[in-house]
């Protein structure tokens, strides 16, 4: 499966930047990246209450999707008209009609989340392989839908592609609804969360925005303080790492629902997994950067004449890959210490530190800040986020030890 996704990804970026050339698809970059960071608040936590509530107590999940389904698709309504004021406002010079940013923005912030409660309920239920399928459906249709527009050739290539993508989610969540085995509340069975539900979701809609940021805020950046061309080289640049990296995110999710469940007992198993993980997460980070850095001048030309300076940028990107891993799997494992405050704490700072040195360096050293400032922004949370992780082990470890005592005595 992660084979599939790799492949599937991989092949959607390169015929997708083909396709619209590094203008077109710095401008696409920019407003995905938009729709995905804003849909990452449309289920308002629900769908990680969801992971979290259904890994340990199975016989919730349909009172928790009976709550998770109209929060997401209230919150989605109202994200989706500031999506539309946004989006028209930050591509105005790049000319995206006006009907694309609306089918990327139906797609991402109102169809994609719902799909991806039912995503959450099936990992939480430990059936990974069919979680992990539901997460490359769509990613599957965009790049035949890619491919059909390839073959087209339209004049206007953008346009058709967007609907296109709003299709592929739209087909996704028919099968996700439709399935015999996915039985999703009715509307008379829907309910409004109460005041200590919409509390606990709260910290996990947080860390779900706060998550999303590092990854795609980058890219809404560069549409703004770099060329659209020079934007579109370190989109995609920026997409080979993240494609990269997934399967340091396959790892988490499997591991996620075992982590949820023993995190507070402190078994020296547990804590042993955690060491796992984070270790195997740099291990391969430092491995696959020294990959990227050798297989640059390849995978430019991969991306065509029309990319030229690839090669440097993914050059630069690559050092931010260790990073990144040790990044991506310390917040992973924060969370599942039933504090994600502590994860949103570590990638608000991240984004903070990534706006900054974005600004700094690309007016000193125009597309050549880009890649730098992910780096500072990447290596920090993983310094960061590190330390956190070792400190959250070692109090729940004294404590745990503490309440064992307390209990010997009694």
């Amino acid at each position: 499966m992660l084979a599939l996704r790799l492949a599937v990804q991989a092949g959607t970026l390169l015929l997708v930047a083909r396709l619209l050339g590094p203008q077109g698809y710095g401008a696409f970059a920019g407003i995905s990246a938009l729709a995905v960071t804003m849909g990452s608040l449309s289920s308002f936590g629900m769908h990680l209450v969801i992971l979290g509530k259904v890994a340990q107590e199975p016989r919730s999940c349909n009172d928790l999707m009976s709550r998770a389904i109209p929060v997401t698709l209230t919150c989605g309504t109202l994200l989706l008209g500031l999506f539309i004021v946004l989006g028209t406002a930050a591509l105005h010079e790049a000319n995206v009609p006006l009907s694309a940013i609306l089918a990327i923005g139906v797609a991402e912030i109102l169809l994609q989340p719902l799909s991806n409660l039912a995503a959450h309920k099936l990992l939480a239920q430990g059936h990974t392989a069919k979680s992990q399928m539901l997460t490359v459906l769509p990613l599957l249709l965009r790049l035949l839908a890619a491919g059909a527009v390839a073959f087209l050739s339209p004049a206007d290539r953008l346009r058709p592609y967007a609907f296109s993508y709003l299709g592929a989610s739209t087909v996704t969540l028919l099968l996700v609804t439709l399935a015999p085995s996915e039985r999703w509340p009715v509307p008379r069975q829907w309910r409004w969360p109460r005041k200590t539900e919409w509390k606990e979701a709260a910290g996990y809609a947080a860390l779900t925005t706060t998550a999303t940021g590092p990854a795609e805020l980058d890219k809404i950046l560069a549409t703004k303080i770099l060329t659209l061309s020079d934007s579109g080289l370190y989109s995609a640049g920026q997409r080979v790492i993240g494609a990269a990296t997934l399967p340091v995110v396959a790892m988490l999710l499997a591991a996620m629902p075992r982590l949820f469940r023993e995190a507070q007992a402190q078994q020296n198993t547990t804590i042993t997994l955690y060491r796992l993980i984070l270790v195997t997460a740099a291990t391969y980070g430092v491995l696959l950067s020294c990959v990227l850095w050798a297989a640059a001048p390849g995978l430019s030309l991969l991306f065509g004449p029309r990319y030229a300076g690839m090669e440097h940028v993914l050059r630069w990107l690559a050092f931010a890959v260790p990073g990144l891993s040790i990044r991506t799997a310390a917040a992973s494992m924060l969370m599942t210490f039933g504090k994600p405050w502590m994860r949103v704490l570590l990638e608000a700072t991240g984004i903070a530190v990534l706006a900054i040195s974005a600004l700094v360096l690309v007016e000193r050293l125009g597309l050549t800040g880009m890649p730098l400032a992910l780096i500072v922004s990447e290596w920090a949370m993983a310094t960061l986020g590190s330390a956190l992780l070792i400190d959250s082990v070692r109090k729940n470890k004294t404590n745990t030890l503490h309440e064992g005592m307390h209990s010997k005595r009694k």
